[in-house]
Order: C-alpha cells, then sequence, then structure tokens
C-alpha cells in the first residue's frame, strides 16, 4: 500500500477572500482560498504550468488546481509580477510569502509587521510597493533565480496619509505611483526624490477614496471614492498655457513622468454613479480601452468608459456584495468574487456571457461520495444543496438544490449513473446524472430527519437511517415503495452501509451497538455485537469479509463478518488529538473533544484504513498490524480554530482570547456593523456573529482507483493523490542510470532494457517517452519479456496514454499483450492490483463507448 499521498487539489470552495488577479497573459485567474491560492486555467491551451513537476494535461480545457504552499493565515491580498514569474501572497498579519509560480515554490518568508491593503509590482517588475498603515513601502523585487540571505531590501518608506491606505497604482513608467487612502485623499509620489518636489495632494471627496488611476496617457488621474464618486484630474489650465508661453517642452503633463510630478493637478470634472442605497466596494481600471469597473455592495457591477463616463454595461450578477474585480490584459474578461456567497464569475462583457461560474458549498461541506470510476465527486453540505465534481478539472458539474435542509449524506449507485442524497428535512432524493434531475423522492410514513444512507450492490434497494425514531427504512429504487422499517436500536442511528459481496447491511447506533442484518433473507437474522462506546461510523472492506467500526472513545474495532468475532482493535485516541482551541480551559492533550473518528474508509487494496475527525489530523493505519503508518495535518491554517497545539498567551487578555472578542462595531459598512442572528448561533450564518471555524474532517472517502483520497473539511473538499509526478527509487539503480543513458539505450534499439531503466529512473515524462518510442511491432515480445515487478506501471502507463493520446490501437496491443503475457500472475493478486486493473477496465470501457457511437 502507497503512502505518498500528497496535497493535489482543493475544490468545494471557489474564493473566499482578499483580490482576485488575472495572470500576464490573461488566460487564468488567481483566487485566493482560505490560506491557499488556486489557479483556474479559462482557455484551452497547452498551459505552462509546471506543479510538483508535473505539466497540466494540455488535452484538457478548463483546469483548476490549487498550490500547495500555505500562507500562517487567510490571505488578504496577492499580486504577480508582470514576467508571471514571481507570486507575493500576504495573509491578514502581513506576512507575505513570495513564490516561485511555475514552481509553486516557496522561495522567501518575509514579515511586513502590519496589515496589510494593496500589494503592487512595478510596470518594469523592479519594485514592489506595499500599504504599511497610512505609510506606504517601496521593496526591491527579490531575484527568483538567485539565493540570497536578505532577499528583501528597503528603497523607501513614504508618508503623508493620515488614515489606512487603500490602494497603489504605478505610472507606466515605473517612475512614480499613486495613493488611496481612507483620509478621503489621494497622493502622488515619485520613486526617487525629485529636487524641489513634495507630493501631490488630491482632495475633494467627501468619503473615502478606494482607487486612483492614471489615463493610458498618463494626461488624466481619475479617483473613485466609496460613496459613488468619480474625480476627472487635469493640469490646471492657467499653468498649462503659461509653460507653453514658455516654450517649456518638459512641463507638459503627457511628457515624462517627473514632469507629471511637477505638474498642478485640480479636478477637470465630477461624475457620480446614482446607484441609490449602494457604496462602491472594488474598481478595476483597463487603460488601452479606457474602461472602469466599479462593483456595488447590492451585487450589481457596471462599465463606464473614461474620460466621457459613458455607461457601456450595467448588470446585477450576486445577491451580495462584489468584493473584488479584476479586468484581463486584452480587456474582454472581466472576473468578480462574492466573499459572502464564495462566488467566483469571469465574464465576457462584449458577448454578455460567462466564460466560468464557480460557487461551493455556502456552509460546511458534511459528506462526500466517488463515483464508482473516480472521476467525480460528490458533495453534500449545511446549505442543502448537493454538488458535483470533476476530480481531474476540480470544476463543479451540477448543483442540486432540491434539499430544504442540510445534506447528512450521498452515495453513488454501483454504475454511477444514479445519486442519492439523505437530509435533515425527511427526504431521500435520487438524481439522474445523465439528464440531470431528481426522478425519485423516498419519504417515511412520519416525518423524521435521516442521518445516513447506503445503496446496496445491485443498485435497487436504499437504506437509510433516522436520528428520531431509531429506526432503518428500506425502500425501491425503481417503484419507490417502502420496503421495510427495521427496528431494533435504541439511539439514533449513525452509519449503515451494505457488504460490496453479499446482501448483509450493518448498521451502527449511539446504544453502542452494530447490528448486522440479512435483509433479503426469510429470516430477518440480525447479528449483533456489543461495543463500550457510542458507534459514530463503520465500513465494510472491499471484499465484505472485514467491518471497521469507530466509537466515541476513540477506537477503531475490527470484526470478521465470517466469524462473528472481534478481529483486532486500534487504540486511536493519541494520534487523532491534537489542535487547542481558542476557548479551551484545557491544554490539547487533555481535551476529550477530538479523541475520536467521525468517518473511517477502507483503502482499494482492504490492507489499510484511513480515518479522521473532529481535528486537524487525518490518520492512516495497517489494519493488519495495527500500526499507525502516515499522518496528514489537514491545514496549517491559523484562523481556523484547532490547528495550534499551545495557545498564544500575547493574546490573551482579562476579558478572554482576543480572537473572540466581537469587533464588528467597528466596521466602516452599516450592513457589517448590524447583528440580526440570534444569540448564541455557531452555525448557519457564521458570518453574523464573532466565531472562529474549527479544523476538522467531516468525511473521508478512498478513490476506488486507489490513487487518491478526499476529504470533507472545513477549508472544503481538500484531494491528496499519489505524487507520482517525480518519486526517486533508488533500488537497482547504479551511477550509469541517467536520463541520458536512457534515451541513449532507446536509440540503441534495446526496447527491454530502455523502458526498465525508464521504471527504475522512475520519472514519468521519462517512462512517457521510453513508452512511446517502442513500435508497434515490438510491443509483444517485450510484454512478454517485461519482468513482473514493472507489469502494474505497465498498466497504469498503458491505461494513462490510451485515455488521453490518439495512438488508439497501439495502446490496446499494450494492454492486451500484458494481460495475455501474465494474466495468471495478475489474477493471483487481483485484490493488490485492484485499482490498476480498474484503471484499465476504465480506459477500455471509455474507447468502447466511443466506438459504439461511431
Amino acid at each position: 500500500m502507497k503512502a505518498n499521498f500528497k496535497f493535489s487539489n482543493l475544490c468545494g470552495t471557489v474564493y473566499q477572500q482578499g483580490n482576485i488577479i488575472f495572470t500576464p497573459d490573461g488566460n487564468s485567474v488567481l483566487s485566493p482560498v482560505g490560506n491557499r491560492v488556486s489557479v483556474f486555467d479559462l482557455v484551452k491551451s497547452v498551459y505552462h504550468v509546471c506543479f510538483r513537476n508535473q505539466l497540466m494535461d494540455p488535452l484538457n480545457s478548463n483546469k483548476s488546481f490549487t498550490f500547495g504552499f500555505q500562507n500562517r493565515k487567510n490571505i488578504a491580498v496577492i499580486a504577480q509580477s508582470p514576467n508571471g514569474h514571481v507570486l507575493i501572497s500576504v495573509d491578514e498579519d502581513g506576512r507575505a510569502l513570495l513564490v516561485n509560480f511555475h514552481r509553486g515554490v516557496v522561495l522567501h518568508h518575509f514579515n511586513f509587521k502590519k496589515p496589510v491593503n494593496a500589494v503592487q509590482f512595478s510596470p518594469n517588475g523592479s519594485f514592489i510597493a506595499v500599504t504599511h498603515e497610512w505609510h506606504v513601502q517601496v521593496w526591491k523585487t527579490p531575484n527568483h533565480l538567485v539565493r540570497e540571505f536578505a532577499p528583501f531590501s528597503l528603497h523607501r518608506t513614504y508618508t503623508g496619509h493620515h488614515d489606512d491606505v487603500l490602494s497603489i497604482e504605478w505610472s507606466p513608467d515605473s517612475r512614480c505611483f499613486i495613493t488611496s487612502s481612507k483620509d478621503m485623499t489621494a497622493r502622488l509620489y515619485t520613486l526617487d526624490p525629485l529636487e524641489g518636489f513634495r507630493p501631490m495632494t488630491f482632495a475633494g471627496h467627501r468619503n473615502a477614496v478606494l482607487n486612483a488611476y492614471f489615463s493610458s496617457n498618463s494626461k488624466s488621474v481619475f479617483t473613485v471614492s466609496r460613496d459613488g464618486a468619480v474625480f476627472i484630474w487635469r493640469a490646471k489650465a492657467s499653468e498649462a498655457s503659461s509653460d507653453r508661453d514658455n516654450g517649456d517642452p518638459q512641463a507638459s503633463p503627457s511628457s515624462r513622468d517627473p514632469s507629471v510630478a511637477r505638474v498642478r493637478w485640480g479636478i477637470h470634472q465630477r461624475h457620480y454613479f446614482n446607484q441609490p442605497n449602494t457604496k462602491v466596494v472594488c474598481s478595476t481600471f483597463h487603460k488601452a480601452s479606457g474602461l472602469l469597473i466599479v462593483g456595488f455592495s447590492s451585487g450589481i457591477f457596471g462599465l463606464w468608459e473614461m474620460p466621457t463616463f459613458t455607461n457601456v454595461h450595467t448588470l446585477s450578477i450576486s445577491q451580495e456584495k462584489i468584493t473584488s474585480v479584476a479586468i484581463n490584459p486584452s480587456g474582454e474578461w472581466l472576473a468578480f468574487g462574492a466573499r459572502k456567497l464564495g462566488q467566483l464569475l469571469v465574464w465576457e462583457w462584449q458577448s454578455e456571457s460567462y466564460i466560468l461560474k464557480q460557487q461551493g458549498h455556502f456552509f460546511d461541506v458534511n459528506t462526500l461520495a466517488y463515483s464508482p470510476d473516480g472521476q467525480y465527486i460528490a458533495t453534500g453540505g449545511d446549505d442543502g444543496k448537493v454538488k458535483l465534481w470533476n476530480t481531474r478539472s476540480g470544476f463543479c458539474v451540477i448543483t442540486f438544490s432540491q434539499h430544504t435542509a442540510s445534506v447528512s449524506a450521498v452515495q453513488f449507485a454501483s454504475q454511477g449513473q444514479v445519486l442519492f442524497s439523505a437530509s435533515l428535512d425527511g427526504t431521500v432524493r435520487a438524481f439522474d446524472l445523465i439528464r440531470y434531475r431528481n426522478f425519485r423522492t423516498f419519504t417515511s410514513p412520519s416525518p423524521v430527519q435521516f442521518s445516513c444512507l447506503a445503496v446496496d450492490p445491485s443498485g435497487e434497494v436504499i437504506a437509510a437511517g433516522s436520528m428520531d425514531s431509531f429506526e432503518v427504512f428500506l425502500w425501491s429504487v425503481q417503484t419507490g415503495k417502502l420496503l421495510d422499517v427495521l427496528a431494533g436500536h435504541e439511539g439514533p442511528v449513525s452509519s449503515l452501509t451494505f457488504s460490496p459481496i453479499t446482501n448483509v447491511l450493518a448498521t451502527g447506533s449511539w446504544d453502542k451497538t452494530v447490528r448486522v442484518w440479512d435483509v433479503f433473507s426469510r429470516s430477518h437474522a440480525v447479528e449483533p455485537f456489543q461495543l463500550n462506546a457510542d458507534v459514530l461510523s463503520l465500513a465494510f472492506r472491499p471484499d465484505g469479509q472485514e467491518l471497521v467500526v469507530s466509537t466515541l472513545d476513540g477506537q477503531l474495532t475490527f470484526f470478521s463478518t465470517d466469524l462473528s468475532k472481534q478481529t483486532n482493535i486500534i487504540e486511536g485516541r493519541k494520534d487523532i488529538s491534537g489542535g487547542r482551541k481558542a476557548d479551551d480551559r484545557v491544554a490539547a492533550s487533555n481535551s476529550a473533544s477530538s479523541k475520536a473518528f467521525t468517518s473511517v474508509a477502507w483503502t482499494a487494496d482492504g490492507s489499510c484504513v484511513l480515518a479522521g475527525g473532529n481535528s486537524k489530523y487525518v490518520v492512516l493505519y495497517d489494519a493488519r498490524e495495527g500500526v499507525l503508518i502516515r499522518r496528514w495535518q489537514i491545514s496549517e491554517n491559523l484562523s481556523l480554530d484547532g490547528t495550534e497545539e499551545f495557545l498564544d498567551s500575547r493574546r490573551v487578555t482579562e476579558a478572554g482570547n482576543i480572537d473572540l472578542i466581537d469587533d464588528r462595531g467597528e466596521e466602516s459598512d452599516l450592513e457589517d456593523r448590524m447583528d440580526v442572528s440570534l444569540p448564541g448561533v455557531q452555525r448557519g450564518d457564521l458570518s453574523k456573529r464573532r466565531y472562529k471555524r474549527e479544523a476538522r474532517t467531516k468525511c473521508i472517502r478512498f478513490s476506488p482507483t486507489g490513487l487518491a483520497w478526499a476529504a470533507a473539511s472545513t477549508e472544503g473538499l481538500l484531494i491528496y493523490s499519489v505524487d507520482d509526478g517525480l518519486s526517486f527509487d533508488p533500488f537497482d539503480l547504479s551511477i550509469e542510470l541517467t536520463p541520458q543513458s536512457v534515451f541513449a539505450t532507446l536509440q540503441k534499439q534495446s526496447y527491454l532494457e530502455a523502458l526498465v531503466m525508464a521504471f527504475r529512473l522512475n520519472e514519468k515524462t521519462i517512462i512517457h517517452r521510453v513508452y512511446e518510442g517502442i513500435p508497434y511491432e515490438e510491443i509483444r515480445l517485450v510484454a512478454r519479456q517485461l519482468p513482473t515487478t514493472y507489469v502494474p506501471r505497465l498498466l497504469g502507463v498503458s491505461a494513462e496514454v490510451l485515455e488521453r493520446g490518439p495512438r488508439l490501437e497501439w495502446g490496446l496491443c499494450w494492454i492486451r499483450e500484458v494481460l495475455s503475457a501474465h494474466g495468471r500472475w495478475i489474477r493471483e493478486r487481483s485484490v493488490e492490483l485492484a485499482s490498476v486493473l480498474r484503471e484499465v477496465k476504465r480506459s477500455v470501457s471509455s474507447f468502447e463507448g466511443m466506438v459504439a457511437k461511431l
């Protein structure tokens, strides 16, 4: 069993807070998601973002992935250098990471020591301007190719504002910049000292100035304030005429920037958006086309052509305020982020169509399920929505919103074309994934809340457990009729599952028992197992021979279903405990709240058990030996509760922990200060009361392919996959084994030797190159002589290339020859090789489907 799973993607959340930006080529959007950064590729092109040495697949359009690096807290602002090589992300406390964008590798850590509102690279990429409360600091950009001891070098600090600086905008030639502030002014600074120059002040607004922009020819400056006013500033007429009379060519505002800095600016025109009862929240300006894009607190955005202030377009795209807006370099696409709803939209304003429209779950993700082929993940959340995510692209495919309460469980039918969901609204629903509709709704005779769900292997019968009546209900999927009600538990039914092989149903309850029902026999035989604590979760091994049960005392207990006896027990309290919450009276080691597994899942080969719970850890155990193999920390985000082992004594005051003190009264907008929630509300509308979300895992599932697992966590849907991009395997290596020697062997037509050398070197790109360099007529010979050690690897590569590439007959020939040459050896290890065989079956079936359509 491989344990080298690494974080690969974050779905379920597309935007949380901070600013959205486009990459310099305009093909991708960068969005802050908690303390990580997600990249959404918007065009079908070979996108050379090399992430952990893995090029993104150029054959599939609209990819999204999340970088592996994490800031200490939620990201407040991000910026990318003009050449696209360097990305800087700054968290709420002002701690920054400088990242090599193409590699996803953190180059430097730096602390600005104050919260940062804006970061901007100069157009020539040499400097980074950063807001520092009411000051502005300009730093020299560190070299991403040279290792330096102190990479951040301060160029100058600029003062003059009397309140927090909100934005920075550079002039086109990087020689001066303009800032805007809450003190209702904007100021113009030069990068280097200029003799006799004093920073220009643009005053006259009646509210905080959100942004200030240069026009394309630098003759005008536009300032936008929160109350919806736009002022156009130009050189004062008397000064401009006197300069012309004196014949001074250096004084024209259209000349070089130092002269722009010397110009006496005056208000040329005043314009107003006239949007009643709304405020401007964000704006951006496209110099080349002169378009000003403004997002309002009512969810409306508008486009105005400057300097004529002609309204081009106004549209409502959200029910909540738009918190961030960006425009790509060509000026065609607009990106919007709405923080409260977690929405990310990309809009093409000329054709008036969406390029991208994504929204995560509004509240926590409660449950998840993998489709049988591992290509899709279904999630259910507290917002009552069921979403289907594509594991390859990271995008949401469809959202079902028929439930009226929190979704507690989702499950695919064995064929993968039907998705079932159970909810606290008292219904179980069946969704058709071909026509995307809710075609069945199952209810109980008397209203109950359903807490868990299971589908039998044939997909004909569905079972759901209730929290109120302690009963299990069985329905026929074909007719929708209630078949049976299983009574016997004396507490809420917490988990249930069908055996993958036999028609046996196992149910677990808070009454400290697990019951195994033979539901399809006439006798309705029941096998009860007594445990020491409340049952939280249970799962059958893929071969149906063993059952693992998680209980409230932190134990994992294993039962043999054939022998009806306990076979093993794992004490997991110390493995999962960790993380102290801000209001905990006891240390993390003594806290009982996180010391139990709320979700368990078997690996695809049935050798290990994956478990997670109300903790920041997910653990992997060897089921036979009962030993801990690996432990992952799902988040290092200090904005979440429970990620720190020890509380920071500097944040504890006489009034309690600073993080829990309600400071909403200091917000500048009335709607942010108002509190309309019920006292003590900690779930539901979390934004209305001071509340730190906890780092915890609600559901864990292993992919049927065995190459990935997913966790429904506080931050969204985390996907961890086997890192096979470049894993160094020193077995049987020699000094002579290099990429050059592999290719030289291939050129000498020693195909078997070259393939074995590539497998030993274990670098994905080299394996693919050698594999595709073997001629068609040599396939049979190479497949027959290949050592059995490399057979699973060869099958995996064959399936991947067949699914992706155009050489279909060639790929099928490889699979046929390998299976015919090593079929008996493969059959003896069918459980061990189940994930690889499933991949082969999927790729061959998809090819068969394509041929059938022809």
